[in-house]
């Protein structure tokens, strides 16, 4: 039988759900969990976020997905600190697997990897940097996308856990088998940034103990 081809960016829910019989339940252990998890914050951290909540505040109405993802959500990324040895933070890196009878191919735009220079084992999407007004494509529906491919060449061993962002809007998921539950929506401009903040820290966590090493400090 012919392969099917679709690219991450052309993917929606209802595409996946069609087409892999992906179901969105209410709430998975995996994604209870990982919401309840704690994590400490010291004032640098408070400021620094404080002072990138002010900059997405002002421009979060104009910002396209680059400019979103290189004064936000990048710094976010680096005030958490995935660059280990043992796992790191990639962005625009080529996806291409089979599920199914169904290639799916194109480009991640950011994940938390094992391996500190090419991504090996992924255990993280974020997907897609959309502006606020008149966003394109699904964003939720391509973070879903990789979360499958990526199951399809860890042999489904483990939960997968995925963000995606629309403006100043984060949703977090997981992905057990076929089966994915969503966060209520968080926002930035809010005093969610702290809780947004917290559960990147407690994927840090839940990716060391994947990994199975110590991140430095």
């Amino acid at each position: 039988m012919a392969l099917t081809e679709k690219s991450l960016v052309n993917c929606t829910l209802k595409y996946l759900d069609k087409t892999f019989q992906t179901q969105r339940v209410k709430q998975l252990p995996s994604l209870t969990a990982w919401l309840s998890m704690t994590a400490d914050m010291s004032d640098f951290e408070r400021q620094a976020l404080l002072h990138y909540q002010q900059l997405l505040d002002f421009n979060v109405h104009d910002w396209n997905e680059y400019e979103l993802d290189t004064h936000f959500i990048g710094p976010l990324f680096g005030l958490v600190n995935f660059s280990t040895l043992q796992f790191n933070h990639f962005s625009q890196r080529e996806l291409d697997a089979v599920v199914d009878d169904t290639r799916l191919f194109g480009r991640v735009d950011g994940m938390v990897a094992s391996g500190s220079r090419e991504p090996e084992q992924p255990y993280f999407a974020i997907q897609e940097y959309k502006r606020l007004t008149d966003p394109n494509g699904d964003p939720a529906g391509q973070c879903l996308a990789a979360m499958l491919a990526w199951q399809e060449l860890n042999n489904g061993a483990f939960p997968l856990y995925g963000c995606y962002v629309v403006g100043d809007s984060w949703r977090f998921l997981t992905l057990e088998g076929r089966h994915y539950a969503t966060s209520p929506g968080y926002s930035a401009t809010s005093d969610d940034l702290f809780d947004i903040f917290r559960i990147l820290k407690a994927l840090k966590q839940i990716v060391t103990e994947r990994v199975g090493g110590l991140s430095p400090a």
